[in-house]
């Protein structure tokens, strides 16, 4: 008579610890759509006389990044992952990056997942930063080579140069002398090493790693493209992608939830500088905030409620 109280209290202790969580993620996500509601209600306003076919051409650019996220996460690991889930997950990890800064949001939620799957700790977080390095090197490229196209934009100050050597150096050195000195580091670094080196070995793995990250840092350049052209922004496609780039580059610096503040004044900063009016620009902004954040918030605050739900993260 008593065994059966002693089976059933740890699966309602489940339940109940999942349930508010959820909640916990609801209420957090609601205050911040009240807080920002003037952004939103003005963002609305000034893209109610934009042109539509535009801003629906910005929205299926921005439905495609994640499943180029979900292609990358993919890439990343040598196991198979329900293609469905994975990329509800990456839709969900977008509302759960509101609440925490710096991407912790969307990492966790992406690192549940992968452990639920069957992976590993250890391997589930290197996948999650592995697909993080790619993302960063690709968005690198892509400056690279469109700051060739569009000589003369992005003025680096020459004492940059020398601060990034030296930070690069100074980051090595500590890396190096971490590795050297605690026999623990060098075991997780020649694991993550090997998980790297097999997941390279298969070229299909390292196209969808590589391929999934160029497309996801593309198609967000392609939001704002079509934004702009929907207010009527007279700027080369080629330079909007360049200064999107680099201003959420700059963004990432400041780790706020969802880079909300910092990569909107980035952006319209780098927009103005452009020569584009401070208005249409702002405005331009709030277009490609609102398809990217604000319309799949509660959409994907729902799915990560099911994927809660279901013990899928």
């Amino acid at each position: 008579m008593t065994s059966e109280p002693i089976a059933v209290t740890p699966t309602r202790r489940h339940v109940y610890r999942h349930t508010a969580l959820t909640l916990a993620v609801l209420v957090a996500v609601g205050c911040l759509a009240k807080r920002h509601w003037p952004v939103l209600e003005t963002g609305a306003l000034r893209l109610a006389v934009a042109d539509q076919g535009w801003l629906l051409a910005g929205a299926a650019a921005a439905a495609g990044t994640w499943l180029c996220a979900a292609l990358a996460q993919q890439g990343a690991v040598l196991r198979r992952l329900p293609r469905g889930r994975l990329v509800a997950a990456q839709f969900a990890a977008c509302a759960a990056n509101l609440v925490l800064p710096a991407g912790i949001g969307a990492g966790a939620v992406v690192l549940r997942f992968l452990i639920r799957c069957g992976l590993p700790a250890g391997r589930s977080a290197t996948a999650v930063a592995v697909k993080a390095t790619a993302g960063g090197v690709a968005r690198a490229a892509l400056i690279a080579v469109l700051a060739t196209a569009c000589p003369g934009v992005l003025r680096i100050p020459p004492t940059w140069g020398v601060w990034a050597v030296a930070v690069g150096l100074l980051l090595g050195g500590t890396v190096l002398l971490a590795v050297r000195l605690w026999p623990r580091c060098r075991r997780v670094l020649g694991s993550v090493l090997s998980d790297v080196r097999a997941v390279h070995a298969r070229p299909h793995r390292a196209v969808a790693l590589w391929g999934g990250s160029l497309a996801f840092a593309v198609l967000h350049a392609l939001v704002l493209i079509a934004v702009t052209r929907a207010v009527g922004l007279p700027l080369a496609p080629a330079l909007v992608a360049l200064l999107y780039l680099a201003a959420s580059s700059a963004a990432a610096l400041l780790p706020t939830p969802g880079n909300l503040g910092s990569l909107d004044a980035a952006l319209v900063l780098a927009l103005a500088a452009a020569g584009a009016p401070a208005a249409v620009a702002a405005s331009a902004v709030l277009g490609y905030r609102l398809l990217t954040v604000w319309i799949p918030l509660v959409p994907g605050l729902l799915v990560l409620g099911i994927l809660v739900r279901r013990r899928d993260v």
